[in-house]
């Protein structure tokens, strides 16, 4: 009695299963799958190029003579104005040297005086009074240039700026040509950032000529700037070993939030003339290949490999393997096998495209 329950239970537990396996095909097959085709058109994409930031102007301040450095008037990072006193060389022999020339010219001019008016009396030669000048002229030349050497104990800010980091400090040794320290015009900030050969050209071809390109910049801390700049410039030649060639882009920096030496990426809008676009959830990637299903006349799907150009979200640009009048399946891509049958209802590429940010959200 026992082992004909077991038979019972087992025999029902096969039916039950066998009915559920038949229900779930069933399923599958009357299952209604979302069909579109793809769209062409012209469209633009984002592109992110790694970029480096720097100040419009960037200089390093070096002292111009030798001597001990006897006062800091500024500290580090403080904005400073044009000519504004930042460092002082002790000044004595400078001074010293300068009093010096000063008495040289004094003397210089009373011996010219005298000169002259012996030789307006005829008795000194014209040659005696030219070297009587030249001798002046001399003497004021090095007054000239005792009064740059002075000058040059004070180091002032050439420009507006900020000042970096000290190299030196007060009552250091000082060596003619030494680093003090940097000065930066962060006003405007250059933005350089690289464009393969490729895009250069894509770029020349579309561009007008003496039209302006506005370009965005995407901080470190993945905030976009909030302002707009221009591409500029774009350097001479090709760096033989990227392939790339430098662009710049100028962006105005009114609240002072770019500092020279930081990063970013530049995000270029590039335009697609003519695209053919397919929803990216239509794709699917095997072995780093793309591929789509592709529904036949006979409502059968087809496994097949498509070659991208640019990726724009929720989209791809194809460049291979589709026409406008291919059916695509749009959803469940993981539910069919290829030369499986399907039932399918088709949407329009347009209202198609229209609900992919939708349904991302």
């Amino acid at each position: 009695m026992r082992q004909l329950l077991m038979l019972f239970t087992f025999t029902s537990l096969v039916v039950f299963t066998s009915c559920e396996s038949n229900k779930h095909h069933e399923e599958e097959a009357e299952r209604t799958f979302r069909v579109t085709s793809p769209v062409r058109m012209d469209t633009s994409f984002t592109k992110e190029y790694v970029s480096q930031i720097h100040s419009i102007q960037h200089i390093e301040l070096r002292a111009q003579e030798r001597g001990y450095l006897e006062k800091i008037y500024v500290d580090e990072g403080q904005f400073v104005k044009k000519g504004q006193l930042l460092f002082k060389i002790m000044p004595r022999l400078y001074q010293a040297e300068l009093q010096k020339a000063e008495a040289e010219v004094n003397f210089a001019e009373i011996e010219f005086l005298n000169t002259k008016n012996l030789a307006d009396s005829d008795i000194v030669s014209p040659t005696e009074l030219a070297m009587a000048k030249a001798k002046y002229e001399k003497a004021k030349a090095e007054l000239a240039l005792a009064k740059v050497h002075l000058d040059f104990t004070e180091i002032r800010a050439p420009f507006d700026g900020i000042i970096d980091r000290f190299h030196v400090r007060q009552g250091s040794l000082i060596e003619e040509g030494e680093l003090l320290t940097h000065l930066s015009d962060n006003t405007k900030m250059w933005v350089y950032y690289n464009v393969p050969e490729a895009e250069y050209l894509d770029y020349m071809s579309n561009v007008e000529r003496d039209s302006t390109i506005s370009v965005n910049l995407l901080m470190a801390n993945n905030k976009v700037f909030d302002q707009t700049g221009i591409v500029e410039t774009i350097e001479a030649d090709f760096n033989h070993e990227t392939g790339n060639i430098p662009f710049r882009a100028t962006f105005p920096n009114p609240k002072g939030l770019l500092r020279h030496g930081e990063t970013g990426n530049i995000l270029m809008n590039i335009p697609l003339t003519d695209a053919l676009l397919v929803p990216q959830k239509a794709t699917f990637e095997n072995l780093e290949k793309k591929y789509v299903f592709v529904i036949d006349e006979e409502n059968r799907v087809h496994q097949r490999e498509i070659k991208i150009g640019e990726e724009i979200p929720h989209l791809f640009a194809v460049t291979d393997g589709l026409n406008e009048g291919d059916k695509i399946l749009l959803e469940g891509l993981r539910l069919v096998r290829d030369n499986d049958e399907i039932h399918y209802d088709f949407e329009e590429p347009s209202k198609a495209i229209a609900q992919l940010a939708l349904y991302a959200e």
